[in-house]
This record gives structure tokens, sequence and C-alpha cells, in this order.
């Protein structure tokens, strides 16, 4: 990889940071540029730590499996380019493993399975709380069953608040923002917002899309009591073709904004069929950035389409700059531009916590992951012990022309970007949590 890049490029994706339990430890650019190019091949002839990553990888949610693996084989690319993970032995490169669950419950433990046969000790996975609360039950039996075959969860976007709370596990970490501090993020703009007056609340029809609706309740009457629920409604989860009908009833309603979780094909189809029936309510949303919806919106979006996120491309910052252009040139075609730093971020502290650890053993390279800090010179962070909770910053944003004030980029080529409205530093979105965890 660093024969492919050269020295500068490598220089230019380089993460500025490791970490050790309850102290960060800065690695400059310089150094971890240097680190890379005094790695020859043979320093990478360790045995490949794998990692699995089981996700919808065909089915209706398949684009969105498809960015994930992007998003994480870049993360394990810049590992790699720096020599890869320092074990007691020598170097071992990290190696994507990528399992299809076809979006299935069922197909998704099948795959678990297959991942413990080749005794792979890193599972992968975000794309559906469910879907993770199903794992996380089977990967505590494995370990218990078979403790000389462990398995760590590494969740990068499952937003259940029940995974880091009554459901916490010592196997467990998330490195997304759950969906309570999402909406209190959300909350705090609406409740600065006066033209929002009636809300209609749209959401998948699972776990996941039940919290965002009872969260959003929750939040509008502690911080906007006078703003009345014209609507809470849930629909079948990827398979709704056409949701004409539904902007029909947000529009019947008289609502000023919806709130929705939606994310994948189910918040595209959605925001389509808002521009194609001229719907003019503003939209609150956890993933209106991503995949395919600035596109699908496009000037219909413009100061009506809100989201939030750990971080956008115009979060500002020359290092966040460099991360973004460093992306962007990993994957030229306008269709991969669809970044999500967390996902790096993931692969990055998880080598960190293994070259801490000295080791790839999945309960000691845990017990590194837990209270690491980090900071890459534009994102502090940390995962907190108490429940695998990643603390960090999270931004709201609004949707405008690329060029107008606050985006100078824009997403997948579309036209259109995000500016920031509100950034929360990780302080500010800290979470209470119930967590009683047992550790090993």
């Amino acid at each position: 990889m660093a024969a492919k890049w050269g020295r500068a490029a490598v220089a230019a994706l380089a993460v500025a940071v490791t970490a050790v339990v309850g102290t960060a430890v800065l690695v400059t650019t310089a150094e971890a540029a240097a680190d890379a190019g005094a790695q020859s091949s043979p320093a990478l002839a360790g045995k490949p730590v794998q990692l699995a990553l089981i996700e919808g990888m065909s089915g209706p949610f398949a684009n969105a499996g498809a960015a994930v693996e992007r998003n994480l084989r870049f993360g394990v690319e810049q590992v790699n380019a720096r020599g890869g993970v320092r074990l007691a032995d020598g170097a071992h490169p990290l190696e994507l493993v990528v399992l299809d669950s076809k979006g299935s419950t069922d197909e998704a433990l099948v795959q678990l399975r297959a991942a413990a046969d080749r005794h792979i000790g890193y599972i992968l996975q975000g794309n559906s709380s469910a879907v993770a609360a199903a794992l996380l039950g089977a990967i505590g039996k494995q370990n218990s069953r078979e403790p000389d075959n462990q398995e760590v969860f590494l969740n990068y976007s499952a937003d259940d608040p029940a995974l880091t709370n009554a459901g916490c596990s010592f196997w467990h970490f998330r490195f997304d923002a759950h969906a309570g501090m999402r909406m209190d993020a959300l909350a705090d703009v609406i409740q600065h917002d006066p033209s929002v007056r009636k809300v209609y609340l749209l959401n998948q029809d699972y776990s996941f899309g039940h919290d965002v609706s009872a969260l959003a309740r929750s939040a509008l009457a502690a911080k906007r009591p006078d703003i009345a629920i014209v609507g809470d409604e849930f629909h079948p989860i990827g398979r709704v073709k056409d949701f004409a009908p539904y902007i029909a009833k947000i529009r019947a309603s008289g609502a000023d904004a919806v709130i929705t979780g939606n994310w994948g094909n189910d918040l595209t189809l959605l925001v389509k069929a808002a521009r194609e029936q001229g719907l003019d309510t503003k939209f609150y949303t956890f993933y209106g950035n991503s995949l395919g919806a600035p596109a699908a919106l496009g000037e219909a979006g413009v100061k009506r389409v809100i989201a939030v996120a750990d971080w956008h491309p115009n979060a500002g910052g020359a290092a966040s700059d460099a991360w973004y252009k460093a992306f962007r040139a990993h994957y030229p075609a306008a269709q991969d531009d669809y970044p999500v730093l967390r996902m790096e971020l993931l692969v990055e502290m998880l080598a960190a916590a293994m070259n801490k650890a000295g080791s790839a053993q999945p309960e000691a390279v845990a017990k590194a992951l837990e209270g690491m800090k980090f900071d890459n010179g534009f994102h502090p962070s940390w995962m907190r012990a108490d429940d695998h909770q990643m603390i960090q910053p999270l931004y709201v944003m609004e949707m405008d022309k690329a060029g107008t004030p606050g985006v100078r980029f824009d997403n997948e080529g579309s036209g259109y970007g995000f500016r920031t409205v509100l950034a929360l530093p990780p302080e500010r979105t800290v979470p209470a949590t119930t967590c009683r965890m047992t550790r090993p």
C-alpha cells in the first residue's frame, strides 16, 4: 500500500493519533508517515488479523452495505500502509472479510457462525439494531461456550440506546452516537426554530424506528411542549417502493416538519417522494446527509433538510479537509463519495488497542479499548469504559447548494451539501447510562 500511494500520500492519509487506556498518546502525521516508509513488504509477512463484516451486501439495502465496505477498507488500508498492527511476534496486516447477511437477522446469525468456524475474533456490523441485538446475544453465548474462540462486536451504526444500556456487554463497542444522543442534538435546534409548530413522526417499523419515535416525543415534551405531534406512523422496513401515500398523509396533517430515523433506500425513496409531490415541510433526520439522499432531494431539500452526524465534510478545519480529500481521491467516482469518519476511527482504535495489548486476542484487545482516548487533530473522542459507548462531537447541519456560505463541499457530486448549524463538542454529548456491565 505504501508503494501504491507513495510517502506524500501516506503522510496525508496517516491518522495522527492513537491511545492508551486513560491517557491520550498523540502520533504526529510526520511520525506515522516515517514509520510507514520504514516498513517493507516482509514486515507484513505475519498472518493477517481478520475482521468479519457481516452486512447486507445484497437486497434492499445493498447500497448501504457497499458504502460501509468502502469506508472500512479505507481504514484497513491506512493501517496496513503504516505497517499493520504490532503484536508480540511482529507486524501483521488487517484483512476485511465480507460476509453477506442479505439484510436478514437469520442470515446474519448464519454468517456469525461461519466467522466463528474460521476463528475470526472481530465482528463488524451496524445497519440494523435488530440484527445487532441478535448478534450480540449470540456472541455472548459463543464466548461462554468456547472461551478459546472469542469474538468482539464492533458496532458502527446500530443506534438502539439499549445496546449500551440495559443490553450492554463487555464484548460490544459502539462507535456511533446512539439514537438518544442524536435526538437530543436535533431537539436543541428545533427548540430555537419557531416555524415548527406541528410535527409528523415517520419511522421504520422495527426497534430503532420505535426508539426514534419515543425519543422524539420525550425530547419535544422537554424542549418544545407547545409543538403538536400530528402523526406517529411506522412503515415496513425495506419493503415500501412508493412513499407517495405517506407524503399525502403528512400534507393532510398540516405538519411543519417531519422527524425520521429512516436510512438507506427507505430514506432516499421518502425524500424523493417529498420532492416529486412538492411537500413544503422541513425534514429533521438522522441520516438526511447520507447515501443518495441529497441527490434525491435536489433543490427541494435546500434549507429544508436537517441532519445530525458525528462528522460531515464541511465540519471545517485543515485536518478535516485533508481527510475528506484523501477519501475522495481514493474513491473518485461521485457515487462513492460517502465518507463516514467513525468507520475509519473504528479501525484505527482497534489497531491501537492491538498495539497496546501486543496481541490480537479478543479479550485482551477489548480491555485495551476500554477508556481509550482518541484525537486525530479534528475529532477528539473517547470510548467510555462504563458502557462502551463512543463519546464524540456531534453536528446538526442544514442542506444547501454547494458554494453557498458554509458549504464548500457537496455530497456525491450532487451539487448540494450541508452547513453546520450546531456543533457540539464531545463533552456536550455525554448521555446517562443504565449499563451494569459484567466483565470476564
